[in-house]
This record gives structure tokens, C-alpha cells and sequence, in this order.
């Protein structure tokens, strides 16, 4: 399905400039500590991030296989699922009483896999999957820019963040909460504007997109929670992976599609609703979980 969505380059230079902002946000509260603590307490971060880098994508792969969907979609569904968690999971498995430490160093160490293995993980299962391949082939991706986008967008901003967390603590206590809510609000109003440009190419594919990303969200919820649960980890735990896991960083996804398939207006609507409905089903679950303390 090819059906020109046009981005300008100063509309593509915001977004990334938008997605560098909410990592520097995320990373404020991250330290040194968040990545040894996997050396430390390895099962419970080890099996969320095996359920995120590694499941999630095959499973995702396995699923198109099966159900056949318009191409672009199941492209799109597969960027996502090989991106690492998205930016409002720690705050969500606060809110759901699940171990925020298992979250925070998934958040820390996902950021920094994302590198290598969101790239390899969309080229690996998009080339290998039958519905897939023919249209991913078609598309020619720099692999230098791809990486130089993910150093800008990633690497450089989590390393400031952190810098700026371990230099100046008491404003980050101050201001971490309001700097992720209002990042997030502007990358709504960016995408919101940019679709609405595009509004005639995009309303004829929108109604396939909704039930997909709903499905595949709950699909991955469920990948969090299971795993978790068939590694006996404690409840706080399985909440912390759930959520982890079903909480995607669709603004990384958005990033990578502006960039190389600004022309799939499908691929850009599942990343584009994706991140509006995990933080629907998202918040709900924190919220149901809220209401009982994990029986530890």
C-alpha cells in the first residue's frame, strides 16, 4: 500500500529534536546503579528484556505469518515491537505497586540495546516474514544514517540526562514529572498536525490500524505477564515486565518512519495510535493494580 504522506525536513529535524527531549527527560532519574543492578539481581530485568527484544518480535513475526495483514500494517507492527519500553512505564509501575527497580534498569538498558537491536530486530523479521518482505525490500534504508539517527535521538540525550540528573538533583526532583508529561504532549501535538495534513491518505486505512494495534497491544501486555509468571518472579515483578513490555517507545518508531517511510501512511498510523493506546491500557492496568498490593 503506497500512498504519498509528505514530511518536510524541518518538520522531521522537530520530531527528532522532540524524541532527544523526552529521552533526556527519562534519563534524569537514571544512574550508574540502574545498569549494574542487572549484575546484581539479573532474573527478573533478564526476563523482561529476553520478553522485549527477543519474544515480542518473534512472536509479532509469527502472528503476521498467520494473519496475513495489509503489509504496511504488519510492517508497522513489527517496528514497534522491536523498539525497547516506552517513556511512562516507570511512572505506570509506580501507580500499579510493581517493583519500580526492575523497571528503571530495563528502561536504562533497553535504551541503550535499542541500538543494535531495534534495527536488527524490524530488518531481521521484516526480510524473513512472507507478508513482509517484498515491500521492506523495496524500500532502500541508509544503514549509517539509521545509526547516526539513533546516536542523536538515543545515546547522546540519555548520556546528558544522566549528567545533568547526577549534577543538579534537586531540580531534576522538581522538574523529571513535568518534563516527560509536557514532551509528551508536544510530540501529541506534532504527530496530531502532521496527520491532519495527510488526512485524506490516511482515513482510508484507519479503521484496520485501530483493531490492529489493540490487538497487538494486549498481545504484548500478555508476553510481559506470562513470562514473567512462568519464571515464578514475584508479583511486583510481573507487574513492573508487564507493563515494560506492553509500553512501547512508538516516538522512537515515529522517528525511524518520518525518516525512511514517510511514503507508508499505514506504518506511520500503527506507531502513531500505538502511542496513544498503550497509554490507555496502560494506565487502566496501573490503575486496576493500584487498587491491590502484590501478594509478595
Amino acid at each position: 500500500m503506497m500512498t504519498e504522506v509528505s514530511f518536510s525536513s524541518g518538520q522531521l529535524v522537530l520530531l527528532n529534536a522532540i524524541l532527544a527531549l523526552m529521552i533526556f527527560g527519562v534519563s534524569l532519574g537514571l544512574k550508574p546503579g540502574d545498569f549494574a543492578r542487572i549484575l546484581k539481581a539479573p532474573k527478573a530485568p533478564i526476563t523482561g528484556l529476553a520478553a522485549q527484544f527477543i519474544l515480542l518480535p518473534a512472536f509479532t513475526s509469527l502472528g503476521i505469518w498467520w494473519l496475513a495483514p495489509d503489509p504496511a500494517i504488519a510492517l508497522g507492527m513489527l517496528l514497534v515491537a522491536a523498539c525497547p519500553g516506552g517513556n511512562f512505564s516507570n511512572i505506570m509501575t509506580w501507580i500499579a505497586r510493581g517493583d519500580v527497580a526492575v523497571s528503571v534498569s530495563m528502561t536504562a538498558v533497553s535504551s541503550l540495546a535499542a541500538v543494535v537491536l531495534t534495527p536488527f530486530n524490524f530488518a531481521f523479521y521484516a526480510s524473513l516474514n512472507p507478508v513482509t518482505q517484498p515491500l521492506v525490500s523495496s524500500i532502500a534504508i541508509d544503514p549509517w544514517q539509521m545509526i547516526s539517527l539513533f546516536v542523536l535521538v538515543l545515546i547522546i540525550p540519555l548520556a546528558l540526562g544522566m549528567l545533568v540528573g547526577a549534577r543538579f538533583p534537586r531540580w531534576v526532583d522538581k522538574t523529571e514529572a513535568p518534563f516527560r508529561i509536557i514532551s509528551m504532549l508536544i510530540l501529541f501535538v506534532f504527530v496530531g498536525i502532521a496527520l491532519w495534513q495527510n488526512l485524506d491518505a490516511i482515513a482510508l486505512v484507519l479503521g484496520p490500524v485501530i483493531l490492529w494495534v489493540i490487538v497487538h497491544n494486549a498481545f504484548a501486555l500478555g508476553v510481559g505477564n506470562l513470562s514473567a509468571r512462568l519464571l515464578k518472579l514475584r508479583p511486583s515483578e510481573q507487574r513492573a515486565i508487564t507493563l515494560e513490555v506492553g509500553i512501547q517507545n512508538s516516538a522512537l518508531g515515529l522517528a525511524i518512519l518520518f525518516t525512511f517511510f514517510a511514503d507508508q501512511r499505514a506504518m506511520i498510523l500503527v506507531a502513531g495510535f500505538w502511542g496513544i493506546w498503550h497509554l490507555v491500557t496502560g494506565t487502566s492496568l496501573a490503575y486496576f493494580w493500584s487498587r491491590r498490593a502484590p501478594a509478595e
